[in-house]
């Protein structure tokens, strides 16, 4: 007998439309509203601060506050320099990587509406081989077909101007999802799909439920460093992307066994919570779904960090979902993966008690 499809269509759609709305970190607007689109009929009640962190909201009235949150942007450029010859020049809005940069097309971002343009680079024909540089950030630039600065500038192109590449979501056999950002607004599909199920079984949950989509996470966390100051929770269960470290390039002695088809990943860390995390994890062995283990030293790079270490300790943990190719326009997860990390969360929120304690002593 096939196995009954986990997704329903709407579901799909929403992850399609919302993965191809553009969302650089500082100007995720346009992906929170999506977002928010979304997972409105599935909450009591949406907020949103000043700098665009959104959250939906079970039982906004409850004193004991549970979070569950995602990251909403995605890496990008900023235009740095224009020449006098047209031709622009990028700095980083998060960890974008140069060396896949050549050849690629971009959107840059402008009042008037997007200016196609493309990232040059010289033919193999006429580059020194036995000295060919790796593409750095000073060295790539983007050609947007004008011929003067003064052309750049009556497009409506300007230093700060943000661009991005319009690549967009595909399923590559009919098992992995494929596009740029997963790095993770697939976080964002999974806290609203956690609310639609908790909807659609109406499942009684005595405390509030914070579906919280943050910003700014690629450069520092300040997203979640903000609003966890602003929803003070009780609870934080954080869920990211981490690296699948089965393909070549990778090293499992440096980080760990990890991959995509194994389930999602659980982690052990300095900022997560022993007693939560142990609740995570019988949650995924009382409901027989797969998980992995991995361990960070020091810091997770997650918002569990920012969550964890606010107000005087919030006990965080952190549910991470394989991911290939991360920072690129070509991240894959694996489908089944995605259910399961939706499963686990789902399950774990269900086993939280009202006004748990998770102290040690």
């Amino acid at each position: 007998m096939a196995k009954k499809e986990f997704y329903s269509k709407k579901s799909l759609q929403f992850l399609e439309n919302y993965l191809n709305t553009t969302s650089p970190t500082g100007y995720e607007t346009a992906g929170q509203l999506a977002w928010i689109d979304y997972i409105k009929p599935y909450v009591d009640e949406i907020r949103s601060d000043n700098y665009g962190t959104a959250y939906g909201i079970l039982n906004p009235k409850a004193k004991y506050k549970v979070i569950l949150e995602a990251h909403a942007d995605e890496i990008s450029w900023y235009v740095n320099y224009i020449s006098k010859e047209g031709m622009l020049y990028v700095i980083r809005n998060g960890g974008s990587d140069a060396v896949i940069a050549p050849s690629k097309r971009v959107n840059i971002h402008t009042k008037k509406g997007i200016v196609p343009g493309l990232f040059g680079w010289p033919a193999i024909h006429v580059r020194d081989r036995e000295r060919d540089e790796i593409p750095k950030i000073e060295t790539i630039w983007i050609d947007c077909g004008a011929s003067s600065k003064e052309e750049v500038v009556k497009m409506g192109i300007h230093v700060g101007c943000v661009v991005t590449y319009p690549d967009e979501f595909m399923i590559l056999n009919d098992k992995y999802f494929v596009c740029r950002a997963l790095d993770n607004r697939v976080g964002g599909f999974m806290i609203a799909e956690v609310a639609r199920l908790l909807h659609e079984n109406k499942d009684k949950i005595d405390f509030g439920v914070y579906f919280t989509n943050s910003v700014q996470e690629e450069v520092g966390l300040r997203g979640a460093e903000m609003i966890t100051k602003t929803i003070q929770p009780d609870v934080a269960i954080v869920t990211d992307v981490t690296h699948d470290t089965s393909t070549p390039k990778m090293s499992q002695i440096k980080d760990g066994e990890v991959k995509c088809g194994d389930g999602p990943v659980i982690t052990y860390a300095p900022a997560v919570q022993n007693n939560l995390r142990e609740l995570i994890i019988e949650a995924a062995e009382n409901n027989k779904i797969p998980f992995q283990r991995a361990a960070s030293s020091r810091v997770t790079g997650t918002d569990t960090d920012a969550f964890a270490y606010s107000n005087g300790g919030v006990p965080s943990a952190l549910v991470s979902l394989p991911l290939r190719y991360m920072h690129t326009t070509v991240e894959m997860v694996d489908k089944n993966d995605v259910e399961n990390t939706i499963k686990l969360m789902y399950e774990s929120v269900k086993k939280i008690k009202e006004g748990q304690n998770f102290k040690y002593f």
